[in-house]
Formats: C-alpha cells, structure tokens, sequence
C-alpha cells in the first residue's frame, strides 16, 4: 500500500492530514504551498504522483473561499501531474447548507461547489457528517458519507452514566438522536422549535422526560449555537441532572462562544473535522475528538476497494 497511496494535506488542517497518515503508516505528501504578492494561490508537489492512488485532505472551513479555492488547486494539480485516481478527503463541506432554492433568486451553491470539485479533477469525494444526506446526489462521482457516530459513541459510552436520555434539539434530528440512543441504550426525548430569525431560536414544545436524568445532545454541527443553548435551558428547567452536547463540525460563529459558556452544559464535545483554535479553546468544559482514525480507516478501505460501510458494523 505504502507504494500506490499517496496522502496529502491543505493548509486548513495540519495536523489532521498528520494524524491520519501516522494511522496509515506513511509520511504525508509533500507539496510547496505558498501564496503570490497579489493573494493568488501557489502549489508544486513535491513527489512523484503518476499512476498513484492520491488523497487530498481539506476542510472547507473558514476562510471557505480561500479553503476551497486550494482544494481545487490541488486537485487540478494532481490530475495534471498523472495520478491515477484523485479522492478529494473534505470532513466539514462548507456551503453544505445553501442545499435549496427556499426563494426566489438565489443560487444551489452546495451544488455548484460539486461540480466545481468533479471538474478540477476529483475522481472520489469523502466527507463526514454532511448537514443534509441528500448532498451525496449533487455528485456525479462515487460520494462517502461518513458518521462520526461511532467516534461519538465510544466516548459517551465511556462515560458510563446512567439514567441516559438522548434529546434531539430539533424535529429535523429526530432519526440522528434515534440511532443514538439505540446505540447507547438510552431514553429519547425531542424539542420543536420556533426560529425567531437566521440566528436566534425560541424552543416552545417537548416530548419525553428528563426530570433527574443525564442528557446527551447531538447534532450534525454547533455554528451560532441558538437550537443547543435554547434547549440546554428548556431541559434544566425540566430538572435535567447534567446535560452534554455532542456534534461533529465546532463551527463555533457569531455569538456562539458566549451562548455556550452562558449555558447549562457540563461538556461540549466536538471532533477535529475543522481545527481547534483560540475561540474554540474559550468555551468552557470542551473536549475534541480525533476523527484522524475514521479517514485512516476509510482511505485504506478505499484504496484496497474495499467496502467503507462495512467499517461503521465494526470496531475497526
């Protein structure tokens, strides 16, 4: 495998493209990346790619324009330099969420973005935990869709607590939190919720009980942080003993950093889809989790063509 694979890594996570090749047990792939006088991107690879089995890991966080824009660079780059196959590793896919035309007059970027990645040269698109199941159609190329479930269920379960119940945030995350509690044993509740407006939410409605027991929430990503912060004090109200907020993508904008330390939560767990930086280390009581061995994993399953579902039946 050591021969054929090639692993590479953008300037937007390091430290994850290092992580997940130390899994693998290869050096990263090396390439100059610099910019121009002017902003213009620059990348020469440093390897020999022709006829390699090449990966590019990059999250398309903020900055998201200039994140995105190297990963096509990338890709361009190695389709140009021969590879024989080019899988674009993204983690967190920004734009995720303009999935829709929800008016008049405005664009499917989600869409637009796939295609943009299909036609530098992407052969294969891995992701983790996208913000809606259906992006995986926008593709005309082989998409995997990979959950960061189990690397969030290893951890809750070893906490060990009893008296579980998993509360969905919203209507919308009802068969997330589902497989969630099926998989730690646990109770399930669900919040209906009002949006005010783009960033503030007004949790109305509740089913289930949580009165004297340890809640777990969890969700796709934390961006403004106004659905978990909402329902955090919903459910305290509701005599809920300690309560935990689980999600994949730390977004972490806006007014999200302040909510979160104002609220009742006595752990926010997050992965290292998108690197952790100093806003993220000022929320109180945060834990992040290495998502370096599902990507290991998935890449070599890929590589060997093997199946990559049959990972998530398993402890890998």
């Amino acid at each position: 495998m050591i021969q054929t694979i090639k692993v590479f890594g953008g300037t937007s996570h390091p430290a994850l493209t290092e992580s997940t090749c130390a899994y693998l047990g290869i050096q990263p792939g090396g390439a100059k990346i610099e910019p121009f006088p002017d902003g213009e991107k620059f990348i020469k690879l440093e390897d020999d790619v022709r006829g390699k089995d090449c990966f590019v890991i990059q999250s398309t966080c903020s900055p998201v324009d200039a994140n995105l824009m190297e990963l096509l660079i990338y890709l361009d780059c190695l389709k140009r330099a021969s590879a024989s196959r080019i899988t674009a590793v993204v983690p967190y896919f920004g734009y995720a969420r303009q999935d829709r035309k929800d008016e008049g007059r405005v664009p499917i970027t989600a869409k637009l973005v796939a295609n943009l990645i299909t036609k530098a040269g992407a052969d294969r698109v891995v992701s983790i935990d996208l913000h809606a199941a259906q992006l995986q159609g926008f593709f005309d190329i082989p998409m995997d869709h990979l959950s960061a479930e189990p690397v969030l269920v290893r951890y809750f379960k070893s906490k060990k607590m009893k008296d579980l119940t998993v509360v969905s945030p919203d209507v919308g995350n009802m068969k997330t939190a589902s497989r969630y509690s099926s998989a730690l044993g646990a109770e399930l509740a669900i919040i209906h919720k009002r949006r005010i407006n783009g960033s503030d939410i007004a949790s109305e409605e509740f089913i289930g009980d949580v009165e004297g027991r340890n809640v777990v929430m969890c969700d796709d990503m934390i961006s403004t942080a106004g659905t978990v912060c909402g329902a955090a004090e919903m459910l305290k109200k509701r005599g809920a003993k300690s309560i935990i907020v689980g999600a994949t993508h730390g977004v972490f904008v806006g007014k999200a950093v302040e909510r979160l330390n104002n609220s009742p939560f006595d752990e926010v767990i997050v992965t290292n889809t998108i690197p952790m930086h100093e806003t993220t280390r000022a929320i109180k009581n945060i834990k992040v989790l290495t998502i370096s061995e599902l990507l290991g994993e998935a890449i070599k399953r890929i590589h060997r063509n093997e199946s990559v579902s049959g990972m998530f039946n398993s402890n890998y």
